[in-house]
């Protein structure tokens, strides 16, 4: 059995290999050499353990509180290698224990939802997926349809399948069945709440507060999350509440590469300003200004112009507006289909 070394304390930081992706292809010269994404797939664990905590699991098959690992048999296989913060996840999960995944948008916490559910599936057990909209607890039911057979939807216009073994609510409604004392309660093992820093939301952050003070203690939580500033004092609240280790998983890794882009109205198209290095493009932002510049002259000039002028100008907007759009439209298409 294992002892908490230090109650309430967090540990562990692992980092995995460097990966370099080229970003342009063809043989490099010394003059000629292509700009280099350097990618570093880093994993930060902690955990939070309530005092005089004991931990039973099977070391060679667990890992450590401190350093989770799993080599049982896997709930759900993938077909690609997960990310070191997908495994260390994976591994919480599978000590049964709640875990928050902190991770930039499309890094594939995804992915540690999918095994929670399939966790459920295999142990026989019931399993909640939490979102804080309709639209997207709709999104998420057709989703996970296509990957399990057993999944239900249950939202304030639409109940489809209130007996299946995985539900997706929004998460006003899994506080009305606390609220209510519902039965369905009483068979879950998971609730994966996910987009939990609506936490922070000054009208609706209680709901997620009071869905999770009001859980019974027997239940684990799984919490997603793109950004969480004080993630590891949310972990030590849920260990506070519930008296259960709670893992926090955080990666800054970001496997899908940001761009950002300024379109000024009447430009002659989008202009990369900061690329995926996080390198600002100089000549570009000479550019926008440029843009903005001849705007501003054109305004005054029209302003200068009178009335009739001013009725160009109210006659024109509306045929630009339509040119912008089409402009944006033209611009992100390839990016959107490649």
């Amino acid at each position: 059995m294992e002892q908490a070394p230090n109650p309430g304390k967090r540990k562990l930081s692992e980092e995995d290999t460097e990966i370099t992706k080229a970003l342009s292809s063809g043989n490099a010269s010394s003059e000629s050499t292509p700009k280099r994404r350097t990618l570093s797939r880093t994993c930060v664990h902690e955990v939070a353990v309530p005092n005089g905590y004991v931990s039973s699991k099977d070391e060679s098959i667990h890992g450590t509180l401190a350093n989770p690992t799993y080599t049982g048999n896997m709930a759900k296989c993938y077909e690609f290698e997960l990310d070191p913060f997908q495994s260390v996840s994976v591994a919480c999960l599978e000590r049964n224990e709640s875990v928050l995944v902190s991770a930039h948008t499309s890094a594939g916490k995804t992915a540690v939802a999918e095994y929670a559910i399939a966790m459920s599936f295999r142990d026989k057990q019931r399993v909640i997926y939490t979102s804080p909209l309709k639209a997207l607890s709709n999104q998420k039911y057709r989703e996970l349809s296509h990957e399990f057979t057993d999944v239900g939807l249950m939202t304030g216009d639409v109940t489809l399948q209130p007996n299946a073994s995985c539900l997706v609510m929004t998460t006003e409604i899994l506080r009305g069945m606390l609220y209510r004392g519902s039965e369905v309660i009483k068979e879950v093992a998971w609730v994966i709440f996910d987009e939990i820093h609506y936490m922070k939301d000054r009208e609706r952050g209680v709901v997620w507060e009071e869905s999770i003070i009001f859980l019974p203690p027997q239940i684990k939580m799984v919490f997603l999350s793109a950004t969480m500033s004080n993630a590891t004092e949310f972990a030590e609240w849920i260990c506070n509440i519930h008296k259960q280790p709670c893992h926090v998983v955080y990666t800054d890794f970001r496997p899908t590469p940001l761009q950002h882009y300024v379109f000024p109205m009447g430009g002659s198209g989008l202009y990369l300003v900061v690329d995926e290095n996080e390198q600002f493009k100089e000549d570009n932002f000479m550019k926008l200004q440029e843009t903005f510049s001849r705007q501003k002259n054109q305004a005054e000039g029209n302003r200068s112009g009178g009335s009739k002028a001013a009725g160009r100008i109210a006659r024109g907007g509306t045929a630009h507006a339509g040119s912008d759009i089409y402009k944006i439209v033209k611009d992100t298409l390839p990016a959107i289909n490649s």
